[in-house]
Parts: C-alpha cells; sequence; structure tokens
C-alpha cells in the first residue's frame, strides 16, 4: 500500500490532503521563501492520528515538516517537495483553565489570541504577545521560542511552559503534561523541543502558565536625543515599577516617521526626536499608576533624560500610541523586506544599530533601513528595503545585505536571532553565533531523537 493510501486509511480522507487540494497557504510561510508543494498535507485532529501518521510515514522514510499559523520569518515551516506536511489547525482546542493554579491546557493548533482570550476571561493573563497573535499557533510559538512584547515582564514562550505533549518521529508520545513548578527528576526533556522548529518532534499540547490580570495599565510616549539616556530610563521605570513594566519598545526615528506616514497620522509628540520610546506599565489602580508613571516621567524630563513625553489618557489614545510600533504588520506590502532580528548586549545595541547603517549607507548611498527593537531584552529589528539597493535582484539583496549585517553582528559577538528562529534564511549564518562543539552537540541530540533525519530535514543546521 502507497503512503498516501496508508495515511488516509489511517486519518480519513478529509485529514489527507494533495495536489491542488494543498492550499497555497501551506507551501511557503510569512519569510518570503519560495512556495514547495509537499507529497501531501496532513491535517490530524488528535494526538492519536499524529502519532499514527508519524508511524507511517518512519516506516515509509519519508520526512514531516511540521506546520503552525505559517507565521514566521525563517522559513522553518516551509515544506519539502519529498515530505509530507502535517498541520496542526484542527487541533485547536482550549482543554482547561485552572484558576487555582493559574494553568492552561491547550491544542497545539490553538491561536495565540484565543489563549489570550480564554485566559482573560478567567481574570488571567498569558505572557506572551506578538503581532501575528490572530493567526499564530501555540505549537509553533513553542517550537520557535517566541518572544514578542512581554519578554521584559514575563520572559520568552520557554518561560510561559509547565509541560508538553510530543510525538517523535517514530510516533512515540512523550507525555510531558506536569503542571508543578518543582520537579528535578533528571532531564527536562520538554525543554529540548521548545525552540527546536519541529527537527525533533510534533508538540501535540502544551500545559502553560499564566499570571494574575492587571486592573490597570498606563501607556506613554517618550522622545529622547541620545541611546544612554535610554538605558537610563528603562533602569528607572523597572526600579520603580518592580516586575510591572510591560513594554518597553524603542523605535528609531527612521522607523517613527515612516510609520506615522504609512498610519496617516501626526506625531503626538511636538518634535522629532532620535528615538522614540513606547512604554507600558501596569498596576491595581489606574489613578495611582498614571500619576506615578507621570511622576517618573517629569523627573526624567528635570533631569534631561527624556526631551518630551505624552501619557495616554484612555484605552482609546493608548492604542494610537501603539498604531505607531505596529508599522512591521505592513512591511510586506509597503516595502521589500529584508528582515533582521539579532541581539547583543543591551549597552552595545545603540553603538550596533548606527555601524548597521553606516555600513549599509556607505555600500548602497540613498538605502532605506528601518529600526526598531525590544531594548530592554537585547534584541534590535532592522529591516532593508531591497527595493532601495539599486541593480541587484531580490535574491541577491538578500544575500548581500545579509552577509553584511551578520558579518557586524558575528564581530559583535551578538545572535543572528533573537526571536524568530533560524529555519533556513538564518542557517548559513548560524555559525556566526555557535561554535563546531555546541552545533555538535545538536546534532547528537537529532540523532538521537531521530535517526532517520525525518523531522524538519534540513532546518537549522544539516547533518552531515
Amino acid at each position: 500500500m502507497s503512503l498516501i493510501d496508508e495515511l488516509i486509511e489511517a486519518l480519513g480522507a478529509q485529514a489527507v490532503h494533495t495536489g491542488e487540494a494543498i492550499a497555497a497557504a501551506h507551501q511557503t510561510d510569512w519569510s518570503g521563501v519560495a512556495p514547495v508543494m509537499p507529497l501531501a498535507l496532513i491535517l490530524p485532529e488528535s494526538t492519536e492520528q499524529v502519532a499514527a501518521a508519524m508511524r507511517i510515514c518512519h516506516l515509509h522514510r519519508v520526512a514531516v515538516v511540521p506546520q503552525g499559523g505559517m507565521t514566521g520569518l525563517a522559513g522553518g515551516a516551509v515544506p519539502r517537495a519529498d515530505a509530507v506536511a502535517l498541520s496542526l489547525r484542527r487541533m485547536n482546542r482550549i482543554e482547561s483553565v485552572d484558576t487555582a493554579a493559574s494553568t492552561l491546557q491547550v491544542q497545539a493548533g490553538a491561536t495565540l489570541q484565543a489563549v489570550q482570550e480564554a485566559a482573560t476571561a478567567q481574570g488571567l493573563q498569558f505572557g506572551v504577545d506578538l503581532g501575528a497573535r490572530g493567526s499564530c499557533q501555540i505549537g509553533g510559538n513553542i517550537s520557535t521560542n517566541a518572544g514578542g512584547n512581554g519578554v521584559l515582564q514575563f520572559g520568552m514562550m520557554r518561560e510561559q511552559v509547565l509541560g508538553l505533549e510530543v510525538v517523535l518521529a517514530d510516533g512515540t508520545v512523550l507525555p510531558m503534561l506536569r503542571p508543578m513548578l518543582k520537579n528535578n527528576t533528571g532531564y527536562d526533556l520538554k525543554q529540548w523541543f521548545i525552540g527546536a522548529e519541529g527537527t525533533l518532534g510534533v508538540v501535540t499540547r502544551a500545559l502553560l502558565r499564566a499570571r494574575p490580570l492587571p486592573r490597570a495599565r498606563s501607556t506613554a510616549l517618550l522622545g529622547l536625543a541620545e541611546y544612554p539616556h535610554i538605558l537610563s530610563m528603562l533602569g528607572r521605570l523597572q526600579a520603580h515599577f518592580p516586575g510591572a513594566v510591560a513594554a518597553f519598545e524603542v523605535m528609531w526615528q527612521d522607523f517613527y516617521s515612516t510609520s506615522l506616514d504609512w498610519a496617516g497620522m501626526s506625531s503626538p509628540l511636538a518634535n522629532t526626536h532620535a528615538f522614540h520610546i513606547l512604554v507600558d506599565v501596569t498596576g491595581n489602580d489606574a489613578q495611582a499608576l498614571a500619576e506615578a508613571l507621570q511622576d517618573v516621567l517629569a523627573q526624567g524630563m528635570d533631569e534631561g533624560l527624556i526631551a518630551d513625553a505624552v501619557v495616554a489618557q484612555s484605552e482609546t489614545q493608548a492604542r494610537s500610541l501603539w498604531r505607531v510600533r505596529e508599522a512591521p504588520a505592513e512591511f510586506n506590502s509597503r516595502m521589500q523586506p529584508i528582515n533582521f532580528d539579532v541581539s547583543l548586549p543591551v549597552t552595545r545595541l545603540g553603538a550596533f544599530a548606527d555601524e548597521c547603517m553606516a555600513a549599509l549607507s556607505a555600500r548602497w548611498p540613498g538605502q532605506r533601513s528601518l529600526r526598531f527593537g525590544h531594548i530592554g531584552d537585547c534584541n534590535l529589528h532592522i529591516t532593508t528595503d531591497a527595493c532601495t539597493l539599486p541593480g541587484l535582484t531580490r535574491e541577491e539583496a538578500e544575500h548581500e545585505v545579509e552577509t553584511l549585517i551578520y558579518g557586524l553582528v558575528a564581530r559583535a559577538g551578538g545572535s543572528v536571532s533573537a526571536e524568530h528562529g533560524v529555519g533556513t534564511v538564518k542557517k548559513p549564518f548560524l555559525g556566526a553565533c555557535r561554535t563546531e562543539p555546541e552545533l555538535a552537540a545538536m546534532r547528537a541530540i537529532k540523532r538521537a531523537l531521530d535517526p532517520y533525519n525525518l523531522m524538519n530535514p534540513g532546518k537549522i543546521f544539516d547533518l552531515s
């Protein structure tokens, strides 16, 4: 019996798509990597069906590419022509919310937004948030160790995961859904699958941490003249609001002015500044929180750290301020973006961003690049518009700009991926931030769990 026939027999015809029945959305992700038609698209609706599909593919020695919401920017979920794509979109249930333990158990295909809303409905808050919340799936968030806007307060996705259920390449199910914070019983196996981008197994369920939902949130937009002032204000805010600085988003002037233009907005601040900071702090009393924030900002202005500031007076105004930061949602429609998601020690990010702009402009006078970042998390995003690099095809532009920027990252001792993963896009540059012994250890783990290299082969690194 053929592979496809066995899959149909085990999962049903409605769960196995081939040829033109495979939607374009499953052929590539948001990275812009060229689409690929897989051998088949599997749409299981239970862990048992995932395990059955994996056993069949393992017996036929056919590779499997796990897929979430396809919002990744590194090509990690792009299928192969000789492989089966496995989408978790039908496994999207919020199975339970335990308010006493502050946990949620969800299937991997649940969207991030669905998890957030389920937590909020029970007076809880889920600690990860990012712009693709309505499309990205929890399984993909876990497999890429997603970051986003809440990292400063709660940490990366890794810090939100108490337990996982995972199906290995041969169909073995690892039931690791234990809700205890403390569990020192040997290797913490779930950690191997967080950030592994589907190269070790398929995440099918997750037990997630939640926190009490704050009763109040205050948002401010700041204008600053110098990068060291940014670090001073970050430290001051964290000292005044310990554990309650929910966002500290830095926008360089190039990003800020472009975002305002795209949104058709005028700046909420009277003048332009080298840096614009979007700040969220949380608490239990709205008036007291706003007054405390205003006091801290006033002190910063008196000391010359802040040039200008505005504090949102309503939820509507807060959303308007956040609109400026959400410009990346329009990158693909407004430009030909070459995206960078790098990390360096926070004290070096300002100089590094300037060095990148100087190197880009020296190579391509008139080029346009936009800079923003989660600076408290050591994370800088740079997006270069390939349209402003004359004489190069898109592929040539990507290669040359990536070689330049990642070369600077390597010399600075940073990471080529802060939160978007490696996939295929950053695989050629992994050596810029990982040593050969580290890569050898990764390959050893891969061979131990997936000896036939059937789980998302060719992503992150090659085995040879």
